[in-house]
């Protein structure tokens, strides 16, 4: 069942009250000002021009060859990286990966949507936004390896910190850009968040003080359909979107597989705050095309026709395809590229080798100002668990 089927459903029938009232609710069904969804390039890799979209269309009107093929780059770049960070966690060098596989043109349309004196809140999957942020991509690593609690100083690049914790960066975001507006400052902020976190309370929040306080904040949901192993309609009676419409801000739902039209959207919502217009919520329409971390099994929640039918809406397969037939690009440029993939896959393994190993230790420090029995207790049976996989002698060493 998909989100719109959802938002469909017709009420059960009442046992009261007749079939004029009935009647009279399915006459009226809800309205949007906003078009479904905004799409300027098909999954065939074919410019759409519109009505509905023009104002949309009007802010990728200008774009040049050069800046279609920095898009290109920036999406098979990242997924190299993604890549090689999976197959990283797969050899032991990493803890966990959250995996963007499928949802590089949400984040490099947004990513590159922003100002530098923009400031970002991501969750823990925008390794695509970092990119575009300027954030060394080993640096995303460490904390995932567990030898840092960052790896970047958020103030270098306007990029806060990955944050686990799922919905509250959406508060941080808020503060941030009410505290923007007080400074008299034309900057904007993004705060992103999956549909999943879309439920959290922290977000419900945001929407309430952003709009109230007229924030320059722009709130990034991509919708990747699947909340770990619960689909998007267990989440929402109506499409993400529209729940802008109950703050008293917009929200508009944008093909997320589609880079012309994800960056177009969020220059236009950007814009909005920088101007005091106030916040927008942009609900990116996409798909995890992988596991929701290296943990996590999808087989188990979903089917393979389901994934099948995401993977011929690639956006980087559109992009290219537009590339080509529009010659903004030749096979040279296409083999340059996989040169660049192939040293940074290599990039990546190298310096991640290179880190030290995590103290498996560390995590019982700082727990408490001051010492306390159980966690040292903690510690010890822990460390008594480690010992248990020291080496076994082999027959006649003396240890």
């Amino acid at each position: 069942m998909t989100v719109e089927s959802t938002a469909a459903r017709k009420p059960r029938r009442s046992s009261t009250g007749g079939g004029k009232r009935a009647s009279a609710k399915k006459a009226a069904p809800q309205q949007s000002t906003e078009p479904e969804l905004v799409q300027l390039l098909t999954p065939e890799g074919k410019r759409v021009k519109s009505a509905k979209n023009a104002v949309y269309d009007a802010y990728v009107a200008d774009i040049t060859s050069e800046e279609l093929r920095g898009l290109y780059r920036d999406m098979v770049l990242t997924r190299r990286f993604d890549a090689e960070a999976t197959s990283l966690q797969r050899q032991g060098e990493l803890g966990l990966w959250a995996s963007l596989l499928g949802q590089e043109a949400a984040q490099i349309g947004s990513g590159r949507a922003t100002r530098g004196d923009d400031y970002v809140f991501p969750t823990y999957r925008e390794h695509g936004v970092a990119w575009c942020r300027g954030v060394d991509p080993t640096n995303l690593l460490g904390m995932f390896r567990g030898v840092n609690n960052g790896g970047w100083d958020p103030n270098s690049n306007n990029f806060h910190l990955y944050t686990i914790v799922i919905g509250s960066q959406t508060l941080h975001a808020t503060g941030y850009a009410m505290g923007v507006a007080k400074d008299g400052a034309d900057s904007a902020v993004i705060a992103y968040f999956g549909d999943g976190a879309s439920s959290q309370g922290d977000v419900a929040e945001s929407f309430t003080f952003s709009a109230v306080y007229n924030a320059p904040v722009v709130f990034f949901c991509q919708n990747n359909q699947w909340a770990i192993s619960e689909p998007t309609e267990k989440q929402t009676r109506v499409p993400l979107y529209q729940r802008a419409q109950g703050y008293g801000f917009p929200g508009v739902r944008v093909d997320g597989n589609d880079v012309l039209a994800v960056l177009a959207v969020t220059k236009w919502a950007l814009e909005r705050a920088r101007t005091g217009e106030g916040p927008a919520l942009i609900e990116a329409f996409t798909y995890r095309m992988g596991a929701h971390t290296t943990s996590d099994d999808p087989s188990k929640y979903r089917n393979d026709d389901e994934r099948v039918a995401w993977e011929a809406k690639d956006p980087i397969l559109r992009l290219r395809a537009f590339l080509e037939s529009e010659g903004h690009a030749d096979e040279g440029f296409f083999a340059e590229l996989d040169d660049e993939s192939e040293a940074l896959g290599k990039r990546v393994r190298e310096v991640v080798r290179a880190m030290p190993d995590p103290d498996l230790m560390a995590i019982f420090e700082n727990v408490y100002a001051d010492g306390h029995a159980l966690v040292d207790e903690e510690r010890a049976q822990f460390a008594a668990y480690q010992a248990s996989f020291a080496d076994t002698p082999a027959a006649g060493e003396v240890k």
